[in-house]
């Protein structure tokens, strides 16, 4: 016999100036973000935004004798946590991971109702959180300031979260993440789709790019999204 259908239950909305309204909901002892009413992740299926920390610090965790003493990377979008939780428990002491979340709710529920699931990542010494566009927080940054920076705000260029995404895929973004980046380091772009107009740019850009496919859940049968890794040429 078929017991009852759980419900979802919201428990908290954001909404931005462009009319962008975000979610936190719960349904059977599981948390889901939604964007617009469309789900953008949940508790359920972690293992893509995991693997793109995991791709992002690679050259950080493989023992070079260029492994920076003191690591710091930068991840553009916070989401539920998951890649801030995976790219901490990579990362090593001491090290930086700094965090661009431009929802400032987004931020209170990692560290209200998600910190259960992801533990006090929010509170660790080595996370710093800006509150506030990536556009704008690479802008106030030096050169060579990151040995990694990671990428998750959006399913594509063509599928922005904000119209003001765009310009995270631009030249001159492009340009700027190059030279954020420190010798040996990398971006890396999780999308949900192939996207060879973007490979192009960053090809354009300077940068020799690795596309990794990425399977939703660990033991899915077929990859659904793509992490793009790009070094300077």
């Amino acid at each position: 016999m078929v017991g009852p259908v759980k419900p979802y239950v919201q428990l908290a909305e954001a909404r931005l100036p462009d009319g962008t309204v975000f979610s936190l909901h719960t349904h059977d002892g599981k948390f889901y973000l939604k964007n617009d009413r469309r789900e953008l992740m949940s508790t359920a299926l972690t293992y893509s935004e995991q693997l793109l920390a995991e791709l992002g610090c690679a050259a950080l965790l493989e023992g070079l004798p260029s492994r920076p003493k003191h690591p710091r990377v930068l991840i553009g979008g916070l989401g539920m946590g998951f890649t801030l939780k995976r790219t901490l428990e990579l990362v090593g002491r001491p090290a930086t991971v700094e965090v661009a979340e431009l929802v400032p709710e987004i931020i209170e529920w990692n560290r209200t109702f998600l910190a259960g699931h992801n533990g006090p990542i929010l509170a660790d010494e080595r996370t710093t959180i800006y509150r506030g566009d990536l556009f704008d927080c690479l802008a106030g940054r030096g050169k060579a300031t990151y040995d990694a920076i990671l990428i998750d705000i959006d399913d594509g260029p063509e599928m922005l979260i904000t119209r003001g995404n765009a310009r995270l895929y631009s030249p001159g973004f492009l340009a700027r993440i190059r030279d954020a980046l420190a010798p040996g380091g990398c971006v890396a772009y999780w999308l949900a789709l192939p996207t060879p107009d973007f490979v192009r740019s960053l090809d354009k850009a300077g940068f020799t790019v690795e596309e990794h496919l990425a399977k939703p859940h660990a033991n899915s049968k077929r990859p659904r999204h793509r992490i793009y890794v790009a070094r300077r040429r």
